[in-house]
């Protein structure tokens, strides 16, 4: 299964979006594969991230914070975390 879906289609007025499903990673592998992914996107394009790891609570935020990225939404639902970045602009 890839871990990456979709094709980055963009909807009228909204950002491009990718998806990185890193369920069953233990940190800090899901942090460094969406620092990769983001790594390669173009600013503003937001990743979705979908994570089991409790520490994902604490690992995505802090970061956030420390790369400049912005942490638009979280949430958790039936034990999967769901975390939605958008890269930062150059």
């Amino acid at each position: 299964m890839d871990a990456l879906s979709g094709n980055g289609s963009k909807t009228e007025g909204a950002a491009e979006s990718h998806h990185l499903d890193v369920k069953g990673l233990l940190c800090p592998l899901p942090v460094l594969k969406a620092r990769k992914l983001l790594q390669s996107l173009p600013p503003d394009t937001c990743l979705t991230v979908e994570a089991t790891d409790p520490a994902s609570v604490i690992d995505f935020p802090h970061f956030c914070s420390e790369t400049g990225h912005a942490l638009v939404d979280q949430s958790e639902s039936g034990g999967v975390y769901r975390f939605v970045i958008r890269r930062k602009p150059d």
